[in-house]
């Protein structure tokens, strides 16, 4: 029987096979007909720990029988305030630059951001409405990058398949290049030109981006371009939902830059990938634009399941394993097993453009059609399908992103996996 569900990302008149899960720990999804994958990619990008986390699950329990939903406008619970003091407690925090003080929050990456963009420009509105700034309203972002779905995430994204079909949906920004190796100041030169014009803020995905192609650039031009935005008063906004919670070697990818963002947007892994929630830190100078006794002025964003008790409940969880487990250990312990076998893959004459952070890695196989839509793509899934690997990649770009418990035998078949693709569909 044909199955009803429309899945995202998926072109169902391909008619791909679409594998039926009933079960996953750790490192591995048990498949309907008996087989297992190794989800090397957390599940999209989601998954820290390891599916079913004993830990978190056993937290998720515990709450769907004291507390499962309450409405947030006006009301509190203890796991909500638990996490938000927890997420202070970790956020990046550097002598000399305003702490991120407020947490505000919603259900998803996509979500997260479109807070961040709102506080940003409720910012700059409530200060003209006090006099004490002209408005702005326009929001700078990186060339190739990617915020999420929702239509102001899609709007500060690149431009391209992604959003097509809703151009006329979408508000202008300014776009800063990327800073690809050698043109890095070409960036930094053009950030603050584009600064010295006075826009709201500027938002990037810290370190890498990812649906972008899982592009690097360094910690000094991260530093470098916050500096510029400090110079010229406009507020940095990091984007750290996919970079967040261990994926780039540390805790938040602005850590390696000595960055505190104004405002800083965090998901996927913040409770560790069991259920959703997200949250969007802010300093108090956007705090208190917002405050006040005018009713008006109050910040107009929310969802029903705002702070869903549950969700928080795992991120209280989550929060306590990076506090009480060497989970810092077992990233780089994991992110070296990655690299040794990266580089020896990287010297397969069917691959380019080798690159990693932390425990993400990324390979380019050699293509006449290079890009999102290569037609290697879908070929790529099935093939790795077969070897019982979940890997998704980015047309002819192959990445690497898996939970911190994959041993080194799964990550032993992962590579063997990736070098047998070379073999096949090398040119």
């Amino acid at each position: 029987m044909t199955s009803p569900v429309w899945h995202p990302f998926t072109q169902h008149g391909l008619n791909e096979p679409i594998p039926h899960v009933v079960r996953a720990q750790g490192a591995l999804l048990h498949l309907a007909d008996g087989g297992t994958l190794i989800d090397a990619i957390s599940s999209w990008w989601v998954t820290t720990h390891g599916h079913c986390d004993p830990r978190i699950a056993a937290a998720i329990a515990a709450q769907a029988g004291q507390l499962d939903q309450l409405i947030f406008a006006g009301y509190t619970h203890d796991p909500a305030e638990a996490v938000a003091r927890g997420l202070i407690d970790l956020a990046p925090r550097f002598g000399g630059q305003p702490d991120l003080a407020h947490v505000f929050y919603s259900d998803s990456g996509s979500t997260a951001v479109e807070v961040a963009i709102k506080m940003a420009l409720g910012y700059w509105h409530n200060l003209a409405l006090d006099g004490l700034a002209e408005p702005r309203s326009r929001i700078l972002v990186l060339e190739h990058s990617y915020h999420g779905d929702t239509i102001g995430a899609m709007s500060i994204g690149e431009r391209g398949v992604y959003n097509a079909a809703w151009q006329p949906l979408l508000f202008d920004v300014g776009t800063i290049p990327f800073p690809a190796p050698g043109h890095e100041q070409a960036c930094l030169d053009a950030l603050d030109a584009a600064c010295a014009a006075k826009p709201a803020a500027f938002i990037v995905e810290p370190l890498i981006l990812g649906a972008g192609g899982m592009l690097i650039y360094s910690a000094d031009v991260l530093r470098a371009m916050a500096a510029i935005c400090r110079r010229h008063g406009v507020l940095f906004i990091a984007d750290e939902v996919m970079t967040g919670w261990g994926r780039t070697g540390t805790l938040f990818a602005c850590e390696q830059a000595g960055v505190v963002p104004d405002i800083m947007a965090v998901a996927k892994g913040i409770t560790g990938g069991a259920i959703p929630l997200a949250a969007t830190l802010a300093t108090a100078p956007i705090f208190d634009a917002h405050r006040s006794t005018d009713r008006a002025r109050l910040f107009y964003h929310s969802s029903s399941y705002t702070a869903n008790a549950i969700a928080c409940a795992a991120a209280v969880a989550n929060l306590a394993i990076w506090r009480e487990e060497d989970v810092l250990g077992r990233i780089a312990a994991l992110a070296q097993g990655i690299a040794t076998r990266l580089e020896r893959l990287a010297r397969h004459p069917a691959f380019a453009n080798p690159r990693q952070l932390g425990t993400i890695a990324a390979i380019d196989l050699v293509a006449a059609d290079a890009g999102y839509l290569s037609d290697l793509a879908p070929r790529l899934r099935a093939f790795f399908l077969a070897c019982g690997l979940l890997l998704r990649p980015l047309g002819n770009t192959i990445y690497l992103m898996p939970p911190y418990c994959l041993d080194d035998d799964q990550l032993n078949q992962l590579f063997m996996a990736l070098a047998a693709a070379g073999d096949h569909f090398g040119v």
